[in-house]
């Protein structure tokens, strides 16, 4: 049976949250509330966590996972970053938007594409999330939540809780979120920036225009 976590959209109650951070030390997996929806999260370098957080999702190693950090300094750790994907970032963030980056040794292989070496990474807009990654300390490696088979992610926490019980190990309840994915955008190509997801992210915020 799943922890359940209600914390205040606004003011999330630190004991709860440290309670959570604790579960995702031990290796749990945790669904959360983003600024652009649920997600599915647990500790990078948590190789049975990782495969659990796939298993819930139905998707291998080929799917691109995100690291979700506190602010650009923490986000540069584990991605390669020029003076021009920088710039970038630092328009998108903290925002709705995922960079498709290539990643540092920081990042442990099995997490990161298989052939390409990139991993998504973003910094998110959600009091509660910012508020859970200071309480875990470092990143927490993330997936929308998508109930296999289908297509959009999952709205309510208590719904959630029913149907994954036997899988996560807490769900944190901060009420709903926007329900629209993160706008992708892949900085690994050295010409342009590559579109490939228009989500809630507006692209002239970072000063691009994709036709």
């Amino acid at each position: 049976m799943s922890q359940y976590f209600e914390v205040h959209p606004d003011n999330p109650q630190p004991r709860l949250l440290k309670q959570a951070a604790q579960l995702l030390q031990q290796g749990g997996v945790v669904a959360i509330p983003t600024d652009s929806s649920y997600a599915l999260v647990c500790q990078l370098d948590d190789k049975s966590a990782v495969e659990q957080l796939r298993r819930i999702r139905e998707v291998d190693e080929k799917h691109h996972l995100t690291l979700l950090c506190r602010d650009l300094s923490e986000l540069a750790s584990y991605a390669r970053v020029d003076n021009k994907q920088y710039r970038l970032l630092k328009l998108g963030t903290p925002g709705p938007f995922t960079f498709i980056l290539e990643a540092t040794k920081e990042v442990p292989r099995r997490v990161s594409h298989p052939s390409r070496r990139t991993i998504g990474l973003r910094v998110p807009d959600h009091k509660v999330t910012q508020a859970l990654l200071e309480a875990h300390g470092q990143p927490l490696l993330a997936t929308t939540l998508i109930p296999p088979g289908e297509t959009d992610p999952m709205n309510d926490p208590a719904d959630i809780r029913e149907r994954f019980q036997k899988m996560l190990q807490a769900v944190v309840d901060a009420g709903a979120c926007p329900m629209q994915p993160t706008t992708v955008i892949d900085l690994t190509d050295d010409a342009e920036p590559r579109l490939v997801r228009l989500g809630s992210g507006d692209p002239s915020r970072l000063g691009l225009s994709f036709d």
